[in-house]
């Protein structure tokens, strides 16, 4: 296809892009599953690949090291439209599916997944006004982010409360038009680089209430008075993604801002996850990838007892056990997708697909070390950023714990005929 610049100028000049973008999810074909790719999502899937090995693989180990935002190649990807493709048509935007997101995004955390993290979390962000936001909400928010490289963030976890989302204790008190937002989040994705951002708080002042009345969703703005990001935080891997605390003091948010109405936050929140979850399974299994590609090359080349080591059964079992991950991984993640762009609730797909990846990704991370050896603990190589970088699969988005609390609440509920 050429360099990556060709190809953009090649994609640029065909007509249609939209309308064959919008055929990428239509329904499935009455003989079931597909695996054949249509052509824009063949299209889009090259073009994410070509810029994580000329743009992102380059250029990742040194964000890495300086664990600066890579807001460069942010606004290369969105140059590219490589972001965004899932925001409505009525927006200007392509209206793509979820399972097209995940093929962008498996390819760019093959290139390092602390950048697709960066332009990932933004569509975290997003989703919960893409799901329960007015037109008017979507046109505003949504298609601001079409005009310009700019990134929401999704303001949730806090201090206190993770995984026990009911445990939020941000408050949001109506004052006329107004509600006046108090409170602090943590491990914001995006949080010091957002434009705006969805924020979830508790707006049923009664300790009783339901999580389900309790709570409402709000977009607020960056620059609102008393609104303060904290220090970005130094984490062990996918280092150069933006994460903070979050401080609201007497923040104003106009009641315009609330989705839907008082109450529902908690539902949009938790909505969002399903499809959320597997791009980030997608991820995973990206990174895994990479940990293969990486460790079959190094096991190619490097000798032991005379031969490569990748003719030692004891190597070439680990790299068919990477394989059979990956591979069973995909497929997890191309069901999950697959489910919710049809309409249906796939919460079940989705943690299965979230916690498999997640576990195959750091299991490929860890065989990837071993295969390189003492090379494989030093930073010169690749696979010891790899390894940092997947652990957080395991933790956000939903802990592996509470995706396997979901799978096994939906089969009891299942069994009991709910």
């Amino acid at each position: 296809m050429g360099s990556l610049s060709q190809m953009v100028r090649w994609m640029a000049l065909r007509p249609g892009l939209r309308t064959l973008s919008s055929a990428s999810h239509t329904a499935p074909p009455a003989n079931g599953y597909s695996f054949e790719l249509n052509a824009t999502q063949k299209e889009f899937q090259e073009l994410a690949r070509k810029f994580a090995a000329e743009e992102i693989i380059p250029r990742a180990a040194e964000y890495d090291r300086t664990m600066e935002y890579p807001w460069d190649l942010v606004k290369k990807a969105w140059s590219l439209g490589l972001m965004n493709n899932h925001v409505p048509e009525h927006c200007g935007g392509l209206g793509m599916s979820v399972f097209d997101g995940c093929l962008i995004a498996e390819e760019l955390a093959y290139g390092c997944s602390g950048v697709k993290t960066a332009i990932e979390g933004s569509g975290l962000g997003q989703t919960p006004v893409l799901l329960a936001g007015s037109k008017e909400q979507q046109k505003k928010y949504l298609g601001r982010l079409l005009e310009e490289p700019l990134v929401a963030a999704y303001c949730v976890t806090e201090p206190g409360a993770g995984s026990d989302v009911s445990g939020l204790k941000t408050r949001a008190e109506r004052k006329g038009d107004e509600y006046i937002l108090n409170g602090q989040k943590m491990w914001i994705t995006n949080g010091g680089v957002a434009n705006w951002y969805f924020v979830l708080a508790r707006t049923d002042p009664n300790p009783k209430a339901s999580a389900g009345k309790a709570f409402t969703g709000f977009i607020v703005e960056r620059d609102s008075p008393g609104l303060t990001p904290g220090r970005k935080e130094i984490n062990m891997g996918q280092r150069c993604s933006d994460t903070r605390g979050i401080t609201f003091e007497d923040v104003r948010v106009p009641k315009e801002n609330v989705l839907i109405g008082e109450g529902a936050g908690f539902k949009i929140a938790m909505g969002a996850f399903d499809n959320t979850r597997p791009p980030v399974a997608s991820g995973a299994v990206g990174l895994a990838q990479r940990c293969l590609d990486e460790a079959a090359k190094y096991a190619i080349e490097r000798k032991a007892f005379g031969v490569p080591i990748a003719q030692h059964q004891a190597v070439s079992f680990m790299l068919a056990d990477m394989a059979i991950g990956i591979e069973t991984a995909r497929l997890a993640w191309m069901r999950a997708a697959w489910e919710v762009d049809q309409g249906r609730r796939n919460s079940f797909h989705a943690s299965i697909a979230k916690a498999f990846a997640s576990d195959v990704a750091n299991k490929c991370a860890t065989d990837a070390v071993q295969i390189f050896g003492g090379n494989g603990f030093n930073s010169e190589y690749p696979v010891e950023k790899l390894m940092r970088d997947a652990k957080i699969y395991q933790i956000y988005e939903g802990t592996s714990q509470i995706q396997r609390l979901i799978i096994s609440r939906a089969i009891v509920d299942k069994a009991m005929g709910k």
